[in-house]
């Protein structure tokens, strides 16, 4: 498939500037360990994970400090060695004070790796392969941060006959994943070869957007002549990155309302994640660091940074050169979906994909108006919702009635509010109605 026929994708959406040129072409630096480093037990979707050590115990690069608290929870692993300095509530990127273990890097460690070694993953079990990515501490490193090990589970009834791979990084400004893909391919194939195993699927499809043309044609050029795997270039659009648009550009299969892939016999995984897959696989390496893209008008010295998890916002802003004195918001993640920050000692997530550092230009806020009904965002809701008829009950706070409207199937891609013409905070408002929804739910089920 030609990179200038016509390419597939999904219906609706929107084509914002990629603004990608920032940090396209920069290689993957590496991040100098901080003096102190914080793990927060929460940083991944679902129940936090449980220390094994205590204040005081000394600690080695990769050792795992925290085990999973349940199914939908992973492991946590020491990104440094050094010492356990306390076991405390700390500042984290959602706003929330949460339980973090603190580590103070030793500063006469060397800081190899404490336990290096390639797993025999053939002579492994799907289980026992799952029970270690589990254990490894693997989440989608796109952005959701959804334990990896629960999508891999595939329930007792299904099965799943394709494997996505998520390159799209369909975000403005974001480049992780396309250096990734580009400098990492290797370990990416590696990956792709043990969830082969773990879902037993043999056809495997790669999505990446045309304005990634180099890492198309390297993927391509390396794709192992054993694997039944193809690489397919996509239309430029966003949110092209969420699950389900992604089978729809691929597969031309929609997922139904309430339905997850696998229900359509699908799995996808962010590249990024399973290329850390593979590097585990290989050296024996768990998840305490990853590639986060800084980059922005607001940033000195745009790159993209391997960053050990726990690291501090100010130190890796640092890194970069600091702030120009005219930013005024600091987003984790994307312009689309991205969350801003209110303090900067804050530490670095696993889902912690791009820092943003925006100035007054891109920020102005701008007034609300009422509602026109021009139905902009009608014609680009991807998921084909009415985000003016949900505006206006999320607006009334009649949020049960929501739900007659499908607001649950909202990706919160950000589309409606991007299209807006009266500048109404259409996104904001539903996952404020969602998350008062899903609170009521969970207390009618409670009871």
């Amino acid at each position: 498939m030609g990179l200038f026929n016509t390419l597939p994708t999904f219906q609706r959406g929107i084509h914002p500037g990629d603004f990608k040129d920032l940090t396209r072409h920069l290689p993957i630096e590496r991040m100098p360990f901080s003096a102190e480093l914080t793990i927060p037990l929460s940083q991944h979707l679902g129940a936090p994970s449980k220390p094994r050590v205590k204040v005081g115990d000394t600690v080695q690069r990769g050792q795992l400090i925290a085990e999973p608290g349940g199914f939908v929870s992973i492991g946590q692993h020491a990104p440094v060695t050094g010492t356990v300095t306390a076991i405390e509530p700390r500042p984290h990127p959602t706003g929330r004070m949460v339980e973090s273990i603190i580590i103070a890097t030793d500063p006469f460690s060397p800081q190899t790796f404490y336990n290096e070694h390639p797993m025999d993953w053939e002579a492994l079990s799907p289980r026992e392969l799952i029970s270690l990515i589990q254990h490894g501490g693997f989440v989608g490193l796109g952005g959701a941060a959804f334990p990896t090990h629960v999508k891999l589970s595939v329930p007792e009834g299904k099965h799943a006959r394709f494997l996505i791979v998520n390159g799209v990084e369909c975000e403005p400004y974001l480049t992780s994943d396309h250096r990734v893909m580009l400098e990492e391919y290797d370990d990416l194939f590696y990956g792709i070869r043990i969830l082969q195993k773990i879902l037993d699927v043999r056809q495997v499809y790669i999505g990446v957007e045309n304005n990634k043309e180099d890492a198309i044609e390297v993927l391509r050029n390396h794709v192992p002549d054993d694997m039944a795997c193809e690489v397919i270039a996509l239309e430029t659009k966003y949110p092209q990155g969420a699950e389900k648009m992604l089978i729809e550009a691929v597969l031309h299969r929609e997922v139904p309302s309430g339905k997850l892939p696998i229900d359509v016999e699908v799995v996808v995984n962010n590249s990024g994640t399973i290329t850390g897959i593979g590097h585990m696989f290989r050296f024996g390496q768990p998840l305490i660091e990853r590639v986060v893209t800084v980059t922005g008008p607001g940033i000195k010295r745009p790159a993209n940074v391997r960053v050990p998890i726990g690291t501090p916002l100010t130190e890796l802003l640092n890194f970069c050169g600091g702030i120009t004195d005219d930013t005024r918001q600091i987003l984790f993640g994307g312009p689309m979906m991205g969350a801003p920050q209110a303090r900067l000692d804050v530490p670095i997530l696993k889902g912690t994909s791009g820092i943003l550092c925006l100035t007054e230009n891109e920020i102005n806020v701008r007034e609300e108006y009422p509602c026109i009904r021009c139905l902009r965002c009608v014609d680009v809701c991807p998921v084909g919702l009415n985000p003016s008829r949900l505006g206006a009950l999320a607006k009334s706070r009649d949020y049960e009635h929501m739900l007659d409207f499908h607001v649950m199937d909202c990706v919160e891609c950000g589309s409606c509010s991007y299209i807006c013409p009266s500048n109404i905070p259409l996104v904001q408002r539903f996952r404020v109605a969602k998350g008062l929804l899903r609170e009521q739910q969970a207390r009618n089920k409670a009871s």
